[in-house]
């Protein structure tokens, strides 16, 4: 009777140290106590792949539309968004031309013009009061050269503003262009090759161009 009692305590002893250990193994796994080589190493991992992840998302991609903007609205603007800073001394070295020859040709029209009305009311009106006014290099100018001196500075006035409309275009195309092919891939994943082939139409040989791109979606992002 005492053996089978002595039998039957054990037997019980044993039952209740089972969820004990497996207690126990939960919370070193939990912990990562257990399998440690492969599950730290699984986990730097992952942490290494997802700050790559968040990185590329942050990275600031180079836009285009931003650079036609602001090249639009102040010349070399667009440039320095590009990061051609070289270029903004040109961009403002052709803008000066046309503003330039504007003030000129603007300048001598008002004096030709002036100088003008002046000899017309003296030989038309008989009114010299404004011979004396008019600048001295036209003074031994007549009425008919200084109508063609006035209508030619005009004329060339009028082109300089054309001539700076035109320039400020060119500067926001550059910009815009620019833009754009700083998302082309120039890596050397682009191949073009030359293969003979065979037409068999004609039954005529000749070349072929082929013509491999890198997959877009595969674009390393700059990180500049």
């Amino acid at each position: 009777m005492r053996s089978s009692l002595s039998f039957i305590l054990l037997f019980l002893l044993a039952i209740s140290t089972v969820p004990l250990s497996a207690q126990d193994e939960k919370k070193s796994l939990a912990t990562g106590s257990v399998f440690t080589g492969t599950a730290g190493a699984a986990d730097k991992k992952d942490s290494a792949a997802a700050k790559w992840s968040m990185k590329q998302d942050t990275t600031k991609k180079h836009i285009p539309r931003i650079a036609t903007l602001r090249s639009a609205l102040i010349p070399g603007w667009g440039q320095a968004y590009n990061r051609e800073y070289w270029k903004i001394p040109l961009v403002y070295g052709v803008l000066a031309i046309p503003v330039t020859l504007y003030f000129y040709n603007n300048s001598y029209y008002k004096k030709t013009k002036f100088a003008y009305e002046a000899r017309y009311k003296e030989q038309v009106l008989k009114d010299s009061s404004d011979v004396p006014l008019i600048d001295p290099e036209l003074k031994n100018l007549g009425i008919i050269s200084l109508q063609s001196y006035r209508n030619s500075f005009r004329r060339d006035r009028d082109f300089s503003i054309l001539w700076f409309l035109l320039a400020w275009g060119l500067q926001v195309m550059d910009a815009t262009v620019f833009a754009h092919l700083k998302q082309f891939d120039v890596s050397g994943d682009l191949t073009m090759e030359l293969n003979p082939v065979f037409n068999p139409v004609t039954r005529t040989p000749g070349l072929g161009l082929s013509l491999s791109l890198k997959n877009p979606s595969s674009k390393r992002i700059s990180t500049r």
